[in-house]
Formats: C-alpha cells, structure tokens, sequence
C-alpha cells in the first residue's frame, strides 16, 4: 500500500488524478475557456489600441488598468467572498466579464476605455491574473486528496497555458478577416471583444452546473487569515518582487515591443505566443515531477532563474529570429513554477484559509505589476531596444534567490511524509 502524501507516478498521465471528480473537471472546463479569450486579447489588445490612436504611454496605462481592478476585486473576493456562495461568486464575475467584453468592443475614448479596463476582468497577459483565478485554486484542493494536489493543479496550469496558446495563434483572424471581407482592422479587432463576451456567457453556464458539495460545510467558521497570516504575508511580499518584474514583460507588452523593434505583425506575434504557450503548458506536467525528487521550493527556483536568464538575452538580440528563440526557450521554463508554486501556498495553509490565502497571494500579480506597464509604454517610446525585458528579468532573478533563502525549509505535508519514510 502506498502511504498517505506519496504522489502517485501514474496520476501524472491521467486526464485527472485519482480521487477527483465532476466539480474539479467543471473547473478545469472554465479555466480552458477563459485562458482562450485570454490569450487572444492580451495579443490583440496592444494592436486594438493602438488602431484606436493611443500613445504607447496611453496603451500602458490602459494595461495598468486592468491589472489595478483585477487587484482591488480579486483582494475582496479573498477578504469578503466567504460571506457569498462560491458557485454565485463565480457567477456574478462571469456576468462581468461578458460586460467587460461588451464595453471593450463598444468603447472608442481613452477615458471610457480605462474605466472599463479598471472595473473588468480583462487579462493583457496569456497568464491568468484574473479574479476566477484565485476562487478557482481555493476550490480545487477540496476535489482531489492531498496526494494528488500538485498533479491537479499541474492540469490547470497545463490547460490554461495551452488553450491559451492556441487564443494567441487565432490573434490572425481578425487581419485575415479584415483583408477579406474588405473592412478596418479596427473593426475587425473590436469583435474580437464581442466574442471575448461570449466566452464569458459560456463559463457562466459551465459554473451553474457545479455541485453543491463544492461549498464549505455550513458549520464551517468564515475566516479570511488565521494561524497562517505570518507565512501568507512573507510570500505574497515576495510574489509582489516577482510581479513587479513580470509587469514589464507582459505579453501586451512584449508584442509592442517585437512591433517596434522587429516590425513584427499581430499575426506572427500571435504565432510567436502560440508556440510560446505550448512549451509552457507541457512544462507543468515536468514540474510535477522535478517536486517529486527536489521538492517544491527547490523546483520554483532553479526552473525559474534560467528562464529569467533568457528573458534579458533577448532584449540583446540583433535580429528578430535569435530573439523569438531565446523568448521561446525562456517560456519553456517560464511557467513550471506555476502549478508548484499554487500547490504550496495551498499546502502550508489550512484548508479554512485556502479562499483568502489564494487572494492575498494573488494579488501582487496584479497589484504590483500596475506601475510597470506604463514605465515599459514609456520605454518603448523612446526606445526600440528591451530595456523592459532586461528589468523585468533582473528583478525576477532577485525574487527567486529571496525565495530559495526563506523557504528552502518549510515544507508541505507530503515532502515531509516522504522524508519520514526515507529515514530508517
């Protein structure tokens, strides 16, 4: 018999890990239809706006927008969103993306655009950053046992990394259909938001058929942070380092760069990121099984500094070719920290404070990455060469030493029932 907290080496190639079921395959549903409409705006959007005649610093501060609602709402579904059904909650925001995708599509002002960029829940990067993302992490580990935690949240990362691939490559659709059917590009890319909307009416209904077992018991006390505050607190500090990086190379971002550096179009961009989430979203599934031999911290670090590595070496790039290469091997590394990094934060707290712990984590990724934006809009506009990559690298490279030295020995529950049986 294998112990408690052993991971199974089979559960690794199944479609979900043993001891899961309806509710989880319902949540791993939704997480593939957003990350679709995440990855086609967040390449599109740049080239929307600036269609619409924004500036690069205008295009920033659209970008930071969204970052700073998704932050503000995300931090008080995590304090306050106990009080509220968690199938409601996530019903009331899918409402609110098929508004922001409609107000995105009907919008045409600066000032209009920002408003609906800051109450929305658009995403400017292929990652989610949005406020599903943490609701959906609280809920996950309560469908699968503790054992197969990572391998789930592996999938997760797995299917929004490679959905969201494939959003990147239909980014084309909108400049073949405007060459065809003899319309703007403008217009063309305004429906792309109208289908955004429709994405946002489809997660809506996928939620109303999870189960009522996916609610904490009624006995359950409502706690947003308890004994774990301390440990949730130094984490999200560092996650916010970490996404104060990642605000300077988002993929909104990185796009306007290859345009202005390369003469790249969106439809080679969108090919670029396609290719780029694909070795994202099969690195995940390496993840699980580098934390199986070197644990979970361990496997953040040492996946995460060379991909940051690569980052800076493109920006030094001489032509467009070696730097898409070196973007493309840093997005093979990239995102393994991804699935192991959630499964962590949700094994060194108590499943209580699962929901608030997963908010408050979250949100430096969207909080922190609100300045960067509009600084990289701004450094693009002088200047053609990656001086954003190169930043954004050095600061996440400093967030994965800072990580390693502070919690290179707490470890979750399985790491340590692995090591008590190992000793004699």
């Amino acid at each position: 018999m294998r112990p408690q907290g052993v991971i199974d080496d089979d559960a690794s190639v199944r479609i979900l890990p043993l001891g899961t079921g309806h509710d989880a395959a319902v949540l791993l549903q939704t997480r593939g239809i957003r990350a679709f409409g995440d990855g086609i705006v967040s390449v599109v959007l740049a080239g929307y706006l600036a269609a619409l005649g924004l500036s690069g610093a205008r295009i920033g501060a659209v970008v930071a927008a969204t970052l700073l609602g998704s932050a503000a709402l995300t931090l008080g579904v995590g304090l306050r969103g106990h009080r509220v059904g968690r199938r409601r909650l996530l019903q009331l925001v899918s409402v609110l993306m098929v508004l922001t995708g409609l107000g995105f599509a009907a919008a045409n002002g600066f000032w209009v655009l920002l408003v609906v960029a800051f109450v929305g829940t658009l995403n400017p990067s292929g990652g989610d950053v949005s406020v599903f993302l943490p609701t959906e992490q609280a809920l996950l580990p309560g469908t699968a046992p503790d054992s197969q935690r990572t391998g789930l949240f592996a999938r997760y990362t797995l299917i929004g990394s490679l959905v969201a691939a494939f959003g990147a490559l239909c980014a084309a659709v909108p400049e073949w259909i405007a060459a065809r059917v003899e319309v703007s590009d403008e217009t063309a890319l305004r429906w792309t938001f109208v289908g955004y909307a429709v994405l946002g009416a489809t997660v809506l209904l996928r939620y109303r058929s999870l189960s009522s077992a996916i609610e904490p018991p009624t006995e359950a006390p409502a706690v947003a942070l308890g004994p774990s505050r301390g440990i949730v607190y130094r984490l999200a500090a560092l996650f916010t380092l970490d996404a104060f990086g990642g605000g300077f190379v988002l993929t909104a971002l990185v796009v306007l760069w290859l345009q202005r550096r390369f003469d790249l179009s969106i439809a080679i961009s969108g090919a670029v990121f396609f290719w780029a989430g694909l070795l994202s979203a099969f690195s995940s599934l390496v993840a699980v099984r580098i934390a199986r031999r070197i644990g979970l911290v361990r496997t953040m670090v040492f996946t995460h500094l060379p991909a940051n590595g690569f980052l800076i070496l493109a920006a030094f790039m001489p032509d467009a070719r070696a730097a898409i290469a070196a973007l493309l091997v840093r997005s093979a590394l990239s995102q393994m920290d991804v699935p192991v990094r959630t499964s962590y934060v949700m094994a060194v707290v108590s499943p209580a404070e699962r929901p608030a712990a997963a908010s408050v984590t979250n949100v430096p990724r969207s909080l922190a990455s609100v300045v960067p934006p509009i600084l990289a809009g701004w450094l693009l506009g002088h200047s053609p060469f990656g001086w954003p990559l190169v930043i954004g690298g050095a600061l996440k490279i400093s967030y994965d030493l800072l990580l390693l030295r502070t919690f290179r020995d707490v470890r979750p529950p399985e790491e340590q029932v692995v090591e008590d049986i190992s000793q004699p």
